[in-house]
């Protein structure tokens, strides 16, 4: 046994020798470059492409049988530029161990290294790409070259790694006039072997063109391939991208485990998690199918923001607002469905500061395609997000003169259907509750309808209309409030405390132009209000018409009752709006001793008041005891002028000392001409004896014809 051993180890020996000596003499007499020709004009024949190798081809066969090509460049397609090559790469290695091929038929090789490898994939305008001549070709050549039974089979593969220096790809679109680049390419790999995982690691630098989006990524990930199936694991993507904002933007990819089905062609992205300007971005999404549209669901968790950093980030001015620390703290949660037609985001939790909305919304994904929103929130403070109050010194007036522009491209570019509820909205002191808002705006026309809240014990309802299609905006309102207490509403515009009781009323205005101030210039419609069982508090009616008695008279002005206030039962007016100035004829305040009646102008662009009074006595007041019967006589007969002027938010009431003396003198006159036609002389006494029963008017009358005709 120990004899027939040392024979089979001595024949394997000889046959090794004999092998050794083969591959010696094989790699001192045979050079590859003797076969260059031939291989080049093997592969123009089955490409129908220029090939050339212009450096020299290596080879050595012992231990290693190792490769070493130079440059080498394959040509374009037909109907392509033929100044730029398909691919081109400068150096490519491979080494396969000698002995374990021949010996057990195992290829184990080497690093394999491709160096500044080139690849430039291109469609033409008219929809041809540069690379389906090549995939045809070989399709035609392994069906007329079928596998021979019988053949060597390998009985393992591996490869000791993978390196890529310096390599670039270019996609380019002519029809689009699109081109996509990735250059500086660096990829290395551990060992390759079958039905184990291969670590990848590597970057490269971008350019997207025409958006003008370029970076630097670097990549990291574990690979694991089968037959019909791709997993990666551990994908890390890192980088900075410059394009989309005024300054680099630091992104960073994670996915625990991806995988593709190369046989039905999905995708199972697994739990991913993006972070890009600052923004960090969790989502599990559910396979899809990556041929043909995107259809997929994911759940979708953003955390907590600042918007004022991002559009800082972006380039954009930070908005101004009333409180500076609005707009830090923005989450969103929702459940995303993605189909042919749009985003949907359902079962949508949305936070800004200190609101919580929660419902539904719908982004299309053509750019014709229409927005879709249902918003319910709880609570919000609108006054933290408007425009900062002007600062000490500042002039308020200038500051509030301010063109309020109309985001009239905002409104043409969105097609929005939208309903959003919250249950209390506060202004200032103003709080409205149970609030409803529904939106719909197509092709530059926005109506906001309905429009209802509760407000301040009462209600208020809307329809509000802007026509952005055209040069100039056209806005319109059809308003009505409803019971609404006078006190907390006057607290809330004006910061006035002068007024008690409720409020009905209704507006129907509209104006067009390019800002708010030319609209407000252009207000036409109708306005009418009432008032009821209330008070105007700081202001005793009653005391100023008995201090302007008393100033006319020369006498000394009553002492007032403290507080003062003047009670009514009633106010109502309403008028034609042109040009944004109000006329009313017919205002009427009913108060327990007298009623108001008179007309005038409301300046809706100036914001004052200008009306024209006449109050006349009605009975004894009750609370009155102190006035005589003499004086309470003069009032009940006389009527009473008053002005109503100054800025709408605090208009003055006095009484009108111009048409009070105007008044006076006309009755002094009036008693002058009456003595003087009435008892002058006999005929007059007697003619007086006779018209005893006519009216002191119509005896007026008469004699003014008479002295007329004189």
């Amino acid at each position: 046994m120990g004899r027939l051993l040392k024979i089979v180890l001595g024949i394997a020996a000889a046959v090794v020798l004999l092998l050794v000596v083969a591959v010696v003499i094989v790699s001192l007499t045979f050079d590859p470059n003797d076969y260059k020709e031939e291989l080049i004009t093997q592969v123009e024949s089955r490409t129908g492409r220029s090939f050339e190798i212009d450096g020299d081809i290596g080879l050595s066969l012992f231990p290693v049988l190792a490769v070493d090509v130079g440059r080498v460049r394959l040509g374009n397609a037909p109907d392509f530029p033929a100044d730029a090559d398909f691919l081109s790469l400068e150096r490519a290695s491979v080494s396969i161990r000698v002995l374990p091929a021949l010996l057990r038929r195992e290829i184990r090789m080497g690093s394999v290294v491709v160096d500044t490898l080139t690849v430039n994939l291109a469609v033409n305008s008219r929809g041809m790409t540069n690379w389906e001549d090549l995939a045809q070709a070989n399709t035609e050549t392994q069906e007329a070259e079928p596998a021979e039974d019988g053949g060597m089979t390998v009985s393992a593969l591996e490869i000791a790694g993978l390196q890529i220096r310096n390599a670039s790809l270019t996609y380019s679109d002519a029809a689009s006039g699109s081109e996509y680049r990735l250059s500086e390419l660096e990829m290395s790999s551990g060992a390759v072997a079958p039905g184990q995982p291969i670590s990848l690691e590597g970057g490269f630098t971008f350019d997207l063109q025409p958006d003008a989006i370029a970076g630097k990524v670097a990549i990291e990930l574990t690979a694991d391939f089968d037959e019909q199936q791709v997993a990666l694991s551990g994908l890390s993507i890192d980088g900075q991208v410059t394009g989309v904002a005024d300054v680099p933007v630091e992104l960073s990819f994670n996915a625990d485990a991806l995988t593709a089905n190369l046989e039905q062609q999905t995708l199972s992205p697994g739990s991913i998690s993006l972070s890009v300007m600052d923004i960090d971005i969790e989502a599990d999404v559910e396979p899809f199918a990556y041929s043909g549209a995107l259809t997929t669901e994911a759940t979708l968790s953003v955390a907590p923001f600042s918007a004022r950093s991002l559009m800082s980030t972006m380039g954009m001015e930070p908005l101004p607002t009333a409180d500076p620390d609005v707009l830090e703290n923005i989450r969103l949660d929702a459940a995303v469905k993605v189909s042919d037609n749009d985003i949907a985001m359902n079962d949508l939790t949305l936070v800004i500061d200190d609101t919580t909305f929660t419902g539904k919304l719908s982004v299309p994904r053509a750019n014709t395609g229409r927005y879709r929103v249902i918003l319910a929130g709880d609570t919000i403070d609108i006054a933290r997000y408007m425009a900062p109050a002007p600062e000490e010194g500042e002039d308020a007036e200038a500051t509030g003169s301010q063109q309020v522009e109309i985001p009239v491209e905002l409104i043409r570019a969105f097609d929005i259907t939208g309903k959003f509820t919250l249950d209390e909205a506060r202004l200032g002191t103003m709080r409205f509750t149970g609030l409803e808002l529904g939106v719909v705006s197509t092709d530059g026309n926005m109506r906001l309808n309905p429009i209802n809240a509760q407000l301040f014990d009462g209600t208020y309802s809307g329809d509000i209309r802007i026509n952005a299609s055209g040069p100039e905006t056209t806005l319109s309102v059809n308003e009505n409030i409803a019971g609404v207490s006078l006190a907390p509403l006057a607290d809330a515009l004006y910061g006035q405390q002068n007024l008690t009781g409720t409020i009905d009323g209704s507006f129907r205005l509209a104006g067009t132009g390019k800002d708010m101030d030319a609209i407000r210039r252009d207000l036409d419609g109708t306005l009418s209000f009432s008032l009821s069982d209330g008070a105007y508090e700081g202001t005793d009616i009653w005391h100023q018409l008995r201090s302007a008695r008393a100033k006319l008279r020369g006498e000394q002005p009553p002492e007032p009752e403290l507080p003062p206030r003047t009670p009514f039962s009633g106010v109502s007016a309403s008028g034609q709006v042109t040009d944004g100035i109000m006329r009313n004829d017919d205002f009427r305040a009913d108060l327990p001793f007298l009623q108001l009646t008179g007309s005038g102008t409301v300046n809706f662009v100036e914001a004052n008041v200008d009306y024209s009074m006449t109050a006349r006595v009605l009975e004894r007041p009750e609370f009155v005891t102190e006035a005589t019967d003499e004086e309470l006589a003069e009032f009940t007969e006389a009527v009473i002028p008053l002005k109503i002027t100054g800025p709408l938010a605090a208009p003055k009431i006095r009484p009108d000392f111009e048409a009070l003396f105007r008044q006076r003198v006309e009755e002094e006159a009036k008693k002058k001409i009456l003595d003087k036609l009435l008892g002058g002389d006999e005929s007059g006494e007697e003619e007086g004896q006779e018209e005893g029963e006519k009216d002191a008017e119509d005896i007026l009358k008469d004699k003014l014809k008479d002295l007329f005709k004189k």
